[in-house]
């Protein structure tokens, strides 16, 4: 693959530019939808702005698997939920009682976040479709060429199925579980399987009203052929050798007479220090976690950025400022493909995250931030967006900012600042002097501790210490010049010279 060319203009590539291409991406909602599984739909979303950049007729969808089972109890659910392992996701109930399902409780604040993420799919159901009868023809071929199908799993994953294998499961109308029930009998005119479960019950599914589903490596072939997929991201899991992609293209073509969709296969995200994110384990930063400290457009940025077979590892910490210092300096070059692909349509600011995140330390009430901002230079265009920002500092420096980070002005000048030796205090007094009637910006002013450091005789880590010291109580603290830039030049100066005196 040309270097030069972005991985999504490469995938665009790849397919024909005369044909509706469809980008298919979807999860099961059986738990917090994380900052790993963002990495589906954004990359999916990626495709799909690189296949309208050339112009070509393509859609994206987001297929929601509702229909699927609850495995079983996960951590974040009470005991009382093991009555409804098996059941469709669907049909249990909402966890904090605000959603219509257990479903819905996790696929609410994962379809408001990708809103923000600018990504805008058409939403698909698997509940809906199978009990709209959409997948009735499709049941009724797995069914007639179960054998057929048997034998392509086997031959494909190496795997032995078991005698009596069935590729559909039923609802069990006793115990409400999706259950891998002995089938008893097939009416194809009627589209109903008789069928024994193993709670005992014996009963009739018609598969026309989604009174059961297909198995996984069936459903998910026979879907392509259904809605006409063209392009699929997927998890490296589906990809391995013998895996459900595998299966997947002689299923979609022997049995349904459709071609298997161009696979875009991607690695897993990780948290650092914590390993691969994963619902079940209680690994999890949501996506929704994510917007309340970045902006939509960084993390857009993240998966741009990197080749979809390339692992991520996530640092909210100092990573995620490096991330967001990357991104600051893609958008003031303005030209790269990555930059392009992260950009949103909401109002975003030209506030670097790093400066919010002193200024927010800096003033006491929402005022005093567009204050500060404006002192600073920066034109607030969006009110809105820029407290967005100021939230998204607090909450970062609250939950991910490590400690050298944070700091708090001091009210009165600190014992440690008064108590500087008369050399250290001649050098804050000339370099109050030299700022005092210049320009206050911040390079000005983290540029002149140089030249008054020399002046008097210290070094410039000794004056830095000491304005420091004079503000924070602490040897350290944001960068200088920025810092004192937001305090403003009336405050600084009269803390500086109250040091000096």
């Amino acid at each position: 693959m040309n270097e030069k060319i972005h991985w999504a203009d490469a995938r665009a590539a790849g397919v024909p530019a005369d044909k509706h291409q469809l980008i298919a991406t979807g999860i099961t909602p059986s738990g917090p939808i994380h900052l790993g599984n963002m990495r589906e739909i954004m990359t999916g979303d990626m495709i799909f702005k690189a296949l309208k950049s050339r112009s070509v007729d393509a859609e994206l969808v987001y297929v929601a698997d509702d229909f699927d089972p609850l495995r079983k109890v996960y951590p974040f659910l009470p005991a009382s939920y093991e009555k409804y392992i098996g059941w469709p996701v669907s049909d249990i109930p909402c966890p904090c009682g605000k959603h219509k399902s257990y479903a819905e409780h996790f696929l609410d604040p994962f379809l408001s976040a990708i809103q923000e993420l600018d990504i805008h799919p058409r939403i698909i159901r698997t509940s809906e479709a199978y009990r709209s009868g959409m997948f009735t023809e499709q049941i009724r071929l797995a069914l007639v060429h179960a054998e057929e199908i048997k034998e392509i799993l086997e031959r494909v994953s190496g795997r032995k199925l078991e005698e009596g294998w069935t590729p559909y499961y039923p609802i069990c109308g006793e115990c409400g579980v999706i259950s891998r029930a002995t089938i008893l009998s097939h009416d194809a005119e009627k589209h109903t399987v008789a069928y024994r479960c193993s709670c005992g019950h014996e009963g009739v599914s018609d598969y026309s009203k989604g009174e059961g589903k297909l198995v996984w490596r069936v459903d998910w072939p026979m879907r392509w052929s259904v809605y006409g997929v063209t392009i699929e991201p997927f998890g490296k899991d589906h990809a391995s050798p013998g895996g459900s992609y595998d299966t997947g293209k002689y299923i979609t073509k022997d049995i349904y007479g459709y071609n298997a969709p161009m696979p875009v296969t991607y690695e897993w995200i990780s948290l650092k220090g914590r390993g691969e994110m994963h619902s079940s384990k209680g690994v999890v930063l949501t996506i929704r976690d994510m917007l309340e400290i970045v902006p939509p457009e960084v993390l857009r940025f993240l998966i741009a950025k990197t080749k979809p077979d390339k692992t991520i590892e996530f640092d909210p910490g100092m990573g995620l400022l490096r991330l967001i210092d990357e991104y600051d300096r893609a958008a003031a070059a303005g030209e790269s493909r990555e930059y392009q692909l992260s950009k949103i349509a909401s109002p975003q600011t030209t506030i670097p995250f790093r400066h919010m995140v002193a200024v927010v330390q800096i003033a006491q009430t929402d005022d005093a931030i567009f204050d500060i901002l404006k002192r600073s230079g920066y034109a607030i265009v969006d009110e809105h967006a820029v407290m967005d920002q100021a939230d998204r500092a607090k909450r970062w420096l609250e939950m991910y900012a490590p400690e050298d980070v944070k700091f708090a002005i001091q009210q009165t000048l600190p014992e440690v600042a008064a108590a500087e030796p008369a050399n250290v205090k001649a050098a804050v007094a000339a370099y109050a002097a030299a700022v005092a009637a210049g320009e206050w910006k911040a390079d000005v002013l983290h540029n002149a501790v140089y030249d008054a450091a020399t002046a008097a005789g210290i070094t410039g880590k000794e004056l830095f210490t000491a304005v420091y010291r004079a503000f924070l109580g602490a040897d350290r603290g944001p960068r200088l010049g920025w810092f004192l830039e937001a305090m403003g030049r009336e405050a600084t100066l009269a803390r500086l010279k109250e040091m000096a005196a």
